[in-house]
């Protein structure tokens, strides 16, 4: 009749392997991307697209996300080719959490 509560969902895996070009961060040790481009999404909120094959939403919604940037066509192009710490390279997203 309902769902069963005590039965654990798994959530379907949607990133990529990482290149050889996510690189470790000197010093701290994370992952460092490089930004290839940007795109939006069906709701219209920017996505970059990283060297490494991931890709991350960044939004502008002060104040908790405080990107304006994002906004702007200019400001945008301005960061292609620019260093960014993939979020899913750091927390090891290409190891055995793919394929499932």
């Amino acid at each position: 009749m309902g769902q069963d509560l005590l039965q654990k969902y798994v959530e379907p895996i949607s990133v990529t392997k990482a290149s050889p070009e996510c690189e470790r961060g000197a010093g701290c040790g994370r992952p460092i991307s490089r930004i290839l481009g940007f795109h939006q999404d069906e709701d219209g909120h920017w996505v970059v697209e990283l060297s490494c094959g991931h890709t991350q939403h960044l939004r502008h919604q002060p104040p908790w996300q405080a990107r304006p940037w994002v906004l702007d066509a200019e400001q945008r192009a301005q960061r292609i080719g620019q260093a960014f710490a993939c979020g899913w390279c750091a927390q090891g997203a290409d190891s055995a959490t793919l394929g499932r």
